[in-house]
Order: structure tokens, then C-alpha cells, then sequence
């Protein structure tokens, strides 16, 4: 019997592909007469459009259209963003393009649309427009006092909620010690290799469109788009290519996208956009940018009685479509203390709108913010009390059986495997030798910093997520299996792969269940007009909720089967099972090869017995019952500061990871390496620095920095095991778990080595800049 392929570290098939140059991405598709978009955008944060006059870009060479607003709003209607579940949360309707006014830097204005991408940027510069200037929100605080950007909402205010949980007063009252911080987080946005992409194509006589996309929810846009330019769902697919990186940036509505959509319906021609580096700096979505008044009260000997967070956080100019802008604040402010058995949490989020591109979500989705509040008030209590950080987390983390089972922040946790996650990292790394390296390395100059991030992650969210709250996102995945007439399976998911490997994760599952050799399985994937309804790609959960589906489909197939040979070889099905491509007797030599059994499904159904069920197709869903599966674990980080420069330099990190029963180790891995290296990037470097105009200084990447090979340390990588119970696959995500605990670790390795200088860094990223303001050396 071949040796099981779960758990087994299989590469991705596809990795030759891509190395190999033979990725075909949304750019690489050619239509026959397709047409070209690019946009006029705003270059004011906030100004009425006076007037436009496109007949100048009308005449330009190789110009086939010219639309403003109130062109492509004929067929576009606007679009409000709601969400049942949080009645107090406001936004206003968005138009595709501006109309009157420009809220950002970057709102589109116009498109024009041409025979190519060269000829229709030419005639931008044909578009004459009358710009009034108006007064930008550019400073969240400011904001809450100004006139409102949307004067119909009465303030600037998009959400604000309040949450008391125990006794916080008197707890703090009566605490031995409380630390309070101030903690600043940046913007940031995604940056995938594969910016934006789409390629509508509309048939005017049947009324149905189809686009190519670089998404990761190929049956959400599909109805937006159905929606908002009056087509039946029915009538509209969306097909997603290979896709170079999302991270959450292509998981919601653009202006711009569903612009090139309007135009190739009011053209009825094939339109194209593609959207370029610097467009994306102010078109993509941001995230993060959070204020934080943060505090802890804790005893003498260590034990943590409770925290309060106040949160001001940025959401751009609207809230975005259909996700809304809240879940950064949201997580920010319920994860607070996720992994402590505090009893105690005063909190409140204030979110509000600005003249600056929207937030939306982005790998980890304000969890990042929640980790790096608690990680960072952990350990400067226990300096302040001269407790060691590992000790001090030992002694605060849920008891399993013992502690409720719910954050004070009302998150439904379960039981966690925190204690056994640090026990394992601490031998990991060697802690105490660790220690006694940094002892001396200090006495020799050298300045070394030891932080660490305990972290919970929210992965595969249930249907109360977005069907509770009116919303058509599906959290579901759906499954097909056919059994091809050579005795091969073909799986036609719903749920996408965009490098994290879920497809090869669910070839495994499939081949070990049917008793095939893992290329013996091909995937389907990304066309809504062939795969079942599905949720796509995000929130960790495409090899959870997807894989759930294949392996309860294998299951099915499986089954069926083994009934029909039970027939045809006269014997109890009992005595049969699934092995080296055929169904065999578990005590004797004869088989029927799944090829025999296909061909017989397929083209020789006179040679069944009758009544048996004989469809080579198989269809499941999985639908998470769980509001969430919470995977958890502990990240550590080393890194040395030169206190003349202020650069800090990440030497190695450590990630104690528990999502359950781990399918494949390498993919799981490189997904938990791939994490660490983005959170990295926001404790460094990564900030979207605007200035008090509203005005992006740094929209190129000669400017806005991410992380290098050369500042990459060594990611060590072990995992515990601990699995879900109630479904069949026993796994929970992990695909933001790095990201989220990456740069607390950091933050606090850095603050480690500061504390012999009496510093502290207290915004991230780190740059050299705010280490030698830390350390007093400049102003």
C-alpha cells in the first residue's frame, strides 16, 4: 500500500510553471478587439470638479471613447456600503467615477478608453478640467471636529462602539501597577507583484458579460457586478487567471475596475485596465493606520487583571464595498487580550473618514494591531515589574477547562495551546542560553533585543459572519469530483489558490482518500460559470472550509464506489477499500481498477447492476459551523540595534504555530515564513507617509520600502498539533498567523534592546530615524 501523502512535505506542482515564465495572468489573456483603459485621477485630496471638457481627448489618435461620472453612472448605479449586524456603522453612496467632487488623491475622474494602453494615457493630457481646492481631512483627530466630509452623515464619524466587560474601574483602582502607552501603527497597503487586473467582455445581443480577473472572490464580484449594472447573476462569469499575490487587496469593489466594466457594456467591446505601481499607491486599498491609548493593570507578582484600549482609526474617504472598513477596528479592539485570562476590558473604537484612500482588509485584518497592543503591554509590565517575559506569560494564559471560553472582548476562543506552544518555543530557541549570550554580548557592546508576540488567529468565519449581516459573501466551499473514464479524478472547487498551495493540500486529501498517486488528481478552479458557489480565498480558510468540501466529496465518491463493486464482485462492501487506483478485496486478490470502473460509469452502464447509483459526479459543500476556528501559537524575534545609526538588523525568528492537524508541513511553512517576513516589513520599513494635505509622499517603490532577501532572517518553524474536533479534515488556517504576531515580536526585541538606555519605540515601523529619537540622540 503506497505511503499516505498527508502530512507529507509535497512541493506545488505549479512552482516549475511559474519559475519557468508560464504563469498566465489576467494581462496574458487576448481578446479579439479588445480596448484599452486608463484613468484621469484626482491629483487634490478634496476638490469640486468646476468643469470638464473630454472632447480634447475625444480627438486624440486611437481614441474610441471618453467617459466622466454621469456617463458610466447611466449603466453603474452607485454603491452604499451596510452591514446589518453593526446597525451604527455609516457610509455614503460611492460613484464609480467623481461626480461634483474628488475625496482623494487618486479618485478617478474620467476614463478614457482607447486602442491601447499608450494611446489612451496620451490623451489624458486632451482632458481639460476646472479644479476648486477645498480644505482636506488629513488628520484623524481633526477630523472628529470638522465639517463632514459627507454632509449628510452630520459628522465624520463611520463607527463608534464602546465595550465594557467586568469591573475595569476598579480594577484599575485596585491594581498594583497600571502601564499605559500610546502606540501609532502606519498605513500600509499590499504591494503584490501582480497589481490589479481585468478584462471585461460584454455581448450585447445576449446580454451577458465575462471577465478575467485577478481576484480572490470570483462568485462575490460576480454579484456585484450582476447588481449594480442590472444583469441577471445568471448572465455574468467571472474567470480568474493565475494570480501573482492578493493579501486582501483583491478581495473588494473598485471604481475603477467596475468603470472598465460599465464601458465595455456601453461600447460593447472587450475593455482592459490594468493598473500600474504608482496607481496602485493610491487606488489599492491601505491598512492599518491606527491611534491607540493603550493600558494594563496588573499585580505585584505579575497576574494581569485586565486592559482598556481606545482606538482611533482611519478609514479613507468611504467605507469599502461590500467588506466594509470596520474589521481593522473591530479585531484591533475585540482580539485585545485575546490570549490572557484577564477578566477585565474597557474599550472603544472611533473610526473615522478622511480625504485618503479607503482601508479595507489586509493580511490579518486589524489582528496585528490587537497582538502588538497586548504583546507590547506584557512586556513592559513585566519590566516595570522585573518579571521575565516568558514567565510573565505562563503565568496569565487561558487555562483550558478552567477559563471561559470566550476573550473579554466577546470572541468565542475555545481552548488554546498557549502553554504548550511556549514550552516548545523556549526549547526552540534555547532561551536560556539565549539570555546568557545577550548578558554577554552587551558587556562587549554589542546591543542584542529578545521580544515575544503570543498571537491568536481567527480563521474560516462562519455564515454569521456576512449572511447575518445581509451581506452575499459566501463562507461556504463547494466540491465536485468526477471520475474520468482512465480512472483519474477531477476536482472543480470554489475555492481559489493564489500561491498559498490550497490546491495541492486538496490533491493530497483526494488521492489518499480514493488510493490515487497524487498526479492522478487535476483541480479545477476560479470560473463561476463551472465551479460550485464559494467564498474564495481569504480569512484563512481556503484549505479549511475548500478542503473540508473535497475531502467529504472523496468520502462520497468513495463510497459509491466501493458500493458498485461490491455488486459486480458479489462480495460485502465491508471486505473492499481504495488503494493503488483500484478498489480491492481487503483479504484476497481480486480488484476492479478505477479505470475499468470509469469507463463502466461513463460509456458502459449496461454492465452495472441496476439500481445501484452510477454517476461518476460528486458535489458537496462545506458550510463552518463555528463562528471561527482559532488557531494560536508564539513568535519570537532576535535582533541587533546600532545605537550610532539607529538600524536595526533582524537576526533570527522563531514561530510556534497550532492549526490543528497540519496537511502539508512545507506549504504550511513557507505560508507562516511568507507572513513573518510581511509583518517584518510593517515594524521596518513599510508606511504610507501623506502630508497635511492629504498629499502621498512615498508612491513608488523606490520609496514606499518592503522587505528585501537581505534584511530576511532565518524563519525556525515547529508546530503543535492539537485537532478540531467536529470536522472531518481537523485543521484550522495559519495563512495570516505570521503577519499577525511577526511585528510585535519585533517591537519588542527592539524595546529589549533600547531598555538598557532607558528608551522605548512606541509607533511602528522602526525606522532609524525614531531608534535615535528613542535613544535621545536626535530631536
Amino acid at each position: 500500500m503506497a505511503e499516505p501523502l498527508v502530512g507529507k512535505p509535497v512541493p506545488r506542482p505549479q512552482a516549475k510553471q511559474f519559475v519557468r515564465g508560464r504563469g498566465r495572468y489576467t494581462d496574458d489573456v487576448r481578446v479579439a478587439g479588445a480596448l484599452h483603459a486608463a484613468f484621469l485621477r484626482s491629483p487634490y485630496a478634496h476638490a469640486r470638479i468646476d468643469a470638464i471638457d473630454l472632447d480634447g481627448a475625444r480627438k486624440a489618435p486611437g481614441v474610441v471613447a471618453v467617459f466622466d461620472g454621469k456617463a458610466i453612472g447611466a449603466v453603474c448605479r452607485d454603491w452604499t456600503t451596510r452591514f446589518a449586524t453593526l446597525p451604527q456603522h455609516r457610509s455614503a453612496p460611492q460613484p464609480a467615477l467623481a461626480v461634483e467632487r474628488a475625496l482623494w488623491q487618486g479618485q478617478p475622474v474620467a476614463v478614457v478608453i482607447a486602442e491601447s494602453r499608450a494611446l489612451a494615457e496620451d490623451a489624458l493630457g486632451q482632458i481639460a478640467i476646472e479644479w476648486g481646492e477645498l480644505e482636506p481631512l488629513a488628520d484623524p483627530v481633526a477630523a472628529l471636529s470638522s465639517p463632514p466630509l459627507h454632509p449628510e452623515l452630520g459628522s465624520n464619524m463611520a463607527f463608534e462602539l464602546s465595550l465594557t466587560v467586568g469591573d475595569p474601574d476598579g480594577v484599575f483602582a485596585r491594581a498594583d501597577r497600571v502601564v499605559r502607552r500610546r502606540l501609532k501603527f502606519a498605513r500600509q497597503t499590499g504591494v503584490p507583484l501582480e497589481p490589479r487586473s481585468i478584462l471585461a467582455e460584454f455581448d450585447p445581443g445576449l446580454r451577458r458579460l465575462t471577465v478575467y480577473q485577478s481576484t480572490q472572490v470570483p462568485h462575490q464580484m460576480r454579484a456585484i457586478y450582476a447588481e449594480l449594472l442590472g444583469l441577471s447573476e445568471a448572465d455574468v462569469r467571472v474567470v480568474v487567471p493565475d494570480v501573482g499575490g492578493a493579501f486582501g487587496v483583491k478581495l473588494h469593489l473598485y471604481d475603477d475596475e467596475i468603470t472598465a466594466v460599465a464601458a465595455s457594456v456601453l461600447l460593447g467591446r472587450p475593455v482592459k485596465f490594468i493598473s500600474d505601481r504608482m496607481e496602485a499607491f493610491v487606488a489599492d486599498i491601505h491598512a492599518r493606520a491606527h491611534t491607540v491609548d493603550a493600558a494594563i493593570a496588573v499585580k505585584q507578582d505579575g497576574a494581569v487583571l485586565g486592559f482598556a484600549v481606545d482606538d482611533l482609526a482611519e478609514i479613507g474617504a468611504y467605507s469599502i464595498y461590500p467588506r466594509t472598513s470596520m474589521g481593522e477596528g473591530l479585531h484591533a479592539l475585540t482580539m485585545a487580550g485575546a490570549p490572557y485570562a484577564a477578566p477585565a476590558l474597557r474599550g472603544r473604537l472611533r473610526a473615522v473618514f478622511q480625504n485618503k484612500a479607503m482601508v479595507g482588509s489586509y493580511r490579518g485584518v486589524g489582528q496585528p494591531i490587537a497582538c502588538t497592543i497586548t504583546e507590547f503591554l506584557i512586556d513592559a509590565a513585566a519590566s516595570e515589574l522585573g518579571i521575565d517575559p516568558a514567565q510573565m506569560r505562563r503565568a496569565n494564559y487561558r487555562r483550558p477547562g478552567t477559563d471561559p471560553s470566550r476573550t473579554a472582548g466577546g470572541i468565542e476562543v475555545g481552548d488554546l495551546s498557549h502553554r504548550e506552544c511556549l514550552e516548545r518555543m523556549l526549547r526552540l530557541m534555547d532561551y536560556e542560553r539565549l539570555r546568557a549570550e545577550q548578558a554577554a554580548a552587551r558587556k562587549a557592546g554589542r546591543h542584542i533585543g529578545i521580544g515575544f508576540a503570543t498571537f491568536v488567529e481567527m480563521t474560516a468565519p462562519g455564515t454569521g459572519l456576512y449572511g447575518a449581516a445581509g451581506v452575499d459573501i459566501a463562507c461556504s466551499d463547494g466540491c465536485t469530483l468526477r471520475l474520468e473514464p482512465s480512472g483519474r479524478v477531477t476536482c472543480i472547487t470554489s475555492a481559489s489558490d493564489q500561491g498559498q498551495g490550497a490546491d495541492t493540500g486538496m490533491a493530497q486529501l483526494i488521492a489518499d482518500t480514493l488510493g490515487l498517486p497524487f498526479d492522478h488528481v487535476r483541480l479545477i478552479a476560479g470560473d463561476t460559470a463551472v465551479t460550485p458557489v464559494g467564498g474564495g480565498t481569504w480569512a484563512s480558510r481556503g484549505l479549511v472550509v475548500g478542503g473540508e468540501a473535497a475531502l467529504q466529496a472523496a468520502n462520497a465518491l468513495r463510497e459509491r464506489l466501493i458500493g458498485i463493486a461490491a455488486a459486480l464482485l458479489k462480495v460485502d462492501r465491508s471486505a473492499l477499500a481504495l488503494s493503488e487506483s483500484a478498489v480491492r478485496e481487503s483479504a484476497g486478490t481480486r480488484a476492479m481498477s478505477l479505470a475499468e470502473l470509469g469507463d463502466m460509469m461513463h460509456f458502459r452502464q449496461n454492465l452495472l447492476p441496476p439500481g445501484v447509483e452510477a454517476s461518476p459526479m460528486v458535489t458537496t459543500h462545506s458550510v463552518p459551523g463555528a463562528a471561527y476556528l482559532m488557531a494560536n501559537g508564539i513568535q519570537a524575534s532576535l535582533v541587533e540595534l546600532d545605537p550610532d545609526s539607529g538600524f536595526v538588523k533582524p537576526l533570527r525568528h522563531w514561530v510556534v504555530e497550532d492549526c490543528g492537524r497540519v496537511i502539508n508541513p512545507l506549504l504550511a511553512d513557507e505560508q507562516l515564513r511568507g507572513g513573518v517576513i510581511q509583518g517584518l516589513g510593517a515594524a521596518l520599513f513599510e508606511e504610507c507617509r501623506y502630508d497635511e494635505h492629504g498629499q502621498l509622499q512615498n508612491a513608488t517603490l523606490a520609496d514606499y520600502l518592503v522587505p528585501m532577501a537581505s534584511e530576511m532572517p532565518d524563519v525556525v518553524v515547529e508546530h503543535v498539533c492539537t485537532p478540531v474536533p467536529g470536522t472531518l479534515l481537523g485543521a484550522k488556517g495559519l495563512g495570516e498567523a505570521g503577519a499577525i504576531g511577526a511585528g510585535a515580536a519585533f517591537l519588542n526585541a527592539v524595546n529589549d534592546a533600547l531598555r538598557p538606555f532607558g528608551g522605548e519605540i512606541t509607533e511602528i515601523p522602526c525606522t532609524p530615524e525614531r531608534v535615535l529619537r528613542a535613544l535621545k540622540r536626535v530631536p
